[in-house]
């Protein structure tokens, strides 16, 4: 699904803001794993007066080695998958919300640029994922951008938007 560029999102801070006023208000916590977007989430919402009341803790899980090391994925837990999808995405967020014992994991995974992935993906594709005690919700992303600081920053809002909307949403609450 193509997204809207930098220039028609909120900025990362307003996001940030937002999502943090809700996870304060409704006393919930978030966990996160980013990849692609590089830690700009975590930073964002770290950047939010009073993080500590919702912000548990991120990780940058760019490499196999480190989804293993720092989530303990396995060979068997990839089996039939691969990272830039929205199942990963969304096992990720899972796995980090299970692991930090959080309300809400989140995730994203794509090719910044300026190159596609070694899985085939353009520069610019993305898969964001927002994990609750019983509902996934995931959207994939083509900014058809190969400026990776730009698509980092447009992967980064993208996440925070969708965790916005699912904080927002009666219908799509979960927690």
């Amino acid at each position: 699904m193509p997204g809207p560029g930098a220039a028609e999102l909120p900025s990362l801070v307003e996001l940030a803001a937002r999502v943090g006023a809700a996870l304060r208000e409704r006393g919930e916590r978030v966990a996160v794993a980013e990849s692609s977007a590089g830690g700009l989430v975590s930073a964002a919402l770290l950047a939010v007066p009073g993080a500590s009341a919702y912000f548990l803790g991120g990780a940058v899980v760019y490499s196999r080695r480190a989804g293993r090391n720092m989530l303990g994925v396995t060979a068997e837990d990839m089996a039939g998958m691969r990272a830039e999808t929205e199942p990963y995405a969304t096992f990720i967020a899972g796995r980090m919300r299970d692991r930090l014992h959080a309300t809400w994991g989140i995730a994203e995974s794509g090719a910044a640029g300026p190159m596609g992935s070694p899985y085939g993906d353009a520069p610019g594709h993305v898969c964001v994922a927002v994990v609750g005690a019983s509902a996934a919700h995931v959207r994939t992303i083509e900014t058809g951008d190969t400026n990776r600081a730009a698509n980092m920053d447009v992967f980064a809002r993208q996440l925070l938007l969708l965790f916005a909307e699912v904080l927002r949403e009666p219908a799509l609450r979960d927690g």
